[in-house]
């Protein structure tokens, strides 16, 4: 993307911690995830905003490792110092792509190149989002047309350039628009510059794994079968942790062979990412459990089974709490084999190490989980609530768990399994082992189990407890005051903008248009509300889950644009619409007497709508993460950064949440 000069060249007038950032980031045995999630965190705005190299370079390790929303945030940041920077503007637009956010991505590019930007990577990166645009598009010519558009720009960017990357996405799309002759021209040529370049000296790293891949995918157009897949397996060893360059080079793959008709197994074995693994299990026991399920000497045979089966999985990223016992385990195996850890836990850090780590007097169960947390790429408090609300914030890190595992896999389209600890009994109810179990296999998805209950009886020699035995020591909850439910629900709050600037004579047309509009809809829409309340322009409704808060915001959003307000005496109306999840108290609200829900969780849900964009509909990572958790299909949750909230609340990271259309 760029050529870097020394750093005494580049960094002579900055300190020595900036240039100590760059040596470390510059250093290939760097390539930890957790390491730069550490270093963002640590790192001081104000020191790096006198260089942008820090921000495209951080970002460039990122999105190696497949992770675009984290990349997204780096450089959005940079490009708040740099505005103008057309590095870190191109790597915005890459995270957008390869996050999903197609359409965004391609403003991004098309500003550019309106700009007067006609270099290989805008060029290529901008008929990159038009071939994506097609795999999304609605119908056929709509798809033939963004191809068409793709081509163009990429043989633009061959003819002005002279870049193999750019003649073999101009060969590959020839293919795909039916001119097979173009595509196996631009293929014998790239194949004699590929291989060229891979003789010259100084072909290494990037360089060299994309001129291997690029070899693969001439040979795939060439139908030479056995070269293609010769030069694919040098990529991908080369290429070994660049998760999201061979998934580029995988997509671009399974295109062609599609499009040639062919066995893709012997290419697509090749590819094959590490599984992301969503893992639950049981704790060791208390000293005062009634009937072992998980005793401590138990421990060395439940490692060696968790440590087998992720071998066997080819585990290589996991998500999971971090009780002593089973989540432990799992995050040390997974760190073990150099894999990354997500840990999310149910409330704040330091009371779940009190109540569900520190529970075995002696034992070094505090400074595992000390260790798991401090190496792991994320840690996330899904409450800042206490236990008071009982299992319901178990099964709410649960869901986030499934939810942001999912988010994952997708990102790196690669398999997502679950696997857990249990010992095949009902468990303590919802937010255990027991009740994730049911609910992945409800949705449907092939639960990993290892057998706890056989481990036991193996090891020593007991009969396992019936199912009628429970655990008498299990988490300890403070009991819920009388007329108040814990419960998880999607949370939505909106305002009209310009409601302040009506005069008296617009207020009853806007409640009877307006406010009529919202009562229509919420009577008669198939996702109706459980809970609805107004206060002037603003709305507060509660939903029983994501799928019908998602689906009722977008048809609301949809009903006020497709309306004539000035043929209603009113000026143009536009929503901001937030939308939320998470675990609230239902309850009868004394005042009105009509059921309310309230709590932490619905503050932070008010918070969300000021921030949002008129017109727009905005959510929380909780609520993009349930979405995937619940396979809700219909909505997509494009990424949008770490966004301030209204009222000082925070930063946290945002989605734009827009309708996901069907494919034709």
């Amino acid at each position: 993307m760029r050529s870097p000069g020394s750093l005494e060249e580049t960094f002579a007038p900055l300190n020595k911690e900036l240039a100590n950032v760059l040596r470390l980031l510059r250093d290939p045995a760097n390539q930890s995830l957790a390491l730069l999630q550490g270093l963002w965190r640590a790192h001081d705005p104000d020191t790096w905003s006198g260089n942008s190299e820090v921000f495209i370079t951080l970002g460039e390790r990122i999105l190696k490792l497949g992770e675009p929303l984290f990349a997204y945030d780096v450089v959005d940041e940079g490009i708040k110092h740099f505005p103008e920077n057309v590095q870190l503007r191109q790597l915005l637009a890459l995270a957008l792509a390869r996050s999903g956010a197609t359409g965004s991505a391609n403003a991004v590019l098309v500003g550019l190149y309106q700009e007067g930007h006609r270099d290989e990577e805008t060029i290529g990166l901008l008929a990159r989002t038009h071939k994506d645009l097609a795999g999304e598009a609605a119908d056929a010519s709509e798809r033939i047309t963004h191809l068409r558009q793709a081509y163009i720009f990429y043989a633009q960017a061959y003819d002005s350039t002279g870049g193999y990357w750019s003649a073999i996405n101009a060969a590959t799309l020839a293919l795909l628009l039916g001119d097979r002759e173009r595509a196996a021209a631009l293929a014998r040529e790239i194949t004699v510059h590929c291989r060229e370049k891979l003789g010259q000296t100084g072909a290494a790293g990037g360089d060299r794994y994309w001129l291997l891949s690029t070899l693969g995918e001439a040979s795939l157009l060439l139908r030479n079968w056995s070269e293609a897949e010769e030069w694919y397996r040098q990529a991908t060893a080369v290429g070994l942790g660049d998760w999201g360059s061979l998934q580029s080079t995988r997509r671009n793959a399974r295109l062609l062979m599609q499009q040639l008709d062919v066995d893709r197994s012997r290419i697509e074995r090749l590819f094959e990412l590490p599984s992301v693994v969503v893992f639950a299990g049981h704790m060791v026991d208390r000293p005062d459990r009634e009937v072992p399920r998980f005793p401590p000497q138990l421990e060395p045979a439940v490692d060696n089974a968790i440590r087998q089966r992720l071998k066997e999985l080819s585990a290589g990223f996991g998500f999971a709490s971090a009780a002593c016992g089973s989540d432990i385990l799992f995050h040390e195996a997974i760190l073990d084999m150099k894999g990354e850890t997500h840990v999310v836990l149910p409330y704040q850090k330091e009371l779940f190490m009190k109540e569900s780590v520190d529970i075995i007097r002696g034992a070094n169960w505090i400074e595992r989980y000390e260790h798991v947390v401090a190496r792991a790429v994320e840690v996330q408090e899904v409450s800042r609530q206490s236990q008071t609300n009982g299992n319901v914030l178990y099964e709410f890190a649960n869901l986030m768990l499934h939810g942001l595992a999912s988010v994952r896999a997708e990102q790196l389209d690669t398999k997502l399994v679950p696997l857990v600890v249990w010992d095949g009994k009902s468990g303590d109810g919802a937010g255990g082992t027991a009740s994730a179990v049911e609910r992945w296999q409800r949705l449907g998805l092939g639960v990993e189990i290892i057998d706890l209950a056989e481990i036991l009886r193996g090891c020593l020699h007991v009969t396992s407890p019936s199912a009628a035995c429970r655990d008498t020591s299990s988490r300890q909850t403070n009991e819920v005051a009388s007329g108040f439910t814990p419960e998880i629900r999607a949370l939505f709050f909106a305002d009209v903008e310009g409601f302040s600037k009506l005069n008296d004579e617009e207020i009853p047309r806007f409640v009877d248009h307006l406010l009529g509009l919202v009562a229509r809809l919420a009577n008669e829409s198939a996702y109706r509300p459980l809970m609805k309340n107004t206060w002037g322009d603003g709305l507060y409704l509660v939903f029983s889950n994501v799928r019908d808060a998602g689906q009722f915001a977008l048809e609301l959003c949809n009903s006020v644009r497709s309306t004539d307000w000035s043929a209603k005496g009113l000026p143009n109306i536009n929503l901001r619409i937030g939308l939320h999840a998470g675990p609230v108290y239902s309850c009868t609200d004394p005042v009105t007497r009509r059921l309310n829900y309230v709590g932490p969780h619905v503050s932070r849900a008010a918070r969300i709508e000021p921030i949002t964009p008129a017109g727009q509909v905005y959510a929380s990572q909780e609520f993009a993460a349930l979405a995937a958790a619940e396979s809700v299909k219909e909505l997509r949750c494009e990424y949008v950064g770490q966004t301030a909230m209204a009222e000082k609340y925070g930063t946290f990271g945002t989605y734009v949440v827009r309708r996901r259309h069907k494919t034709g």
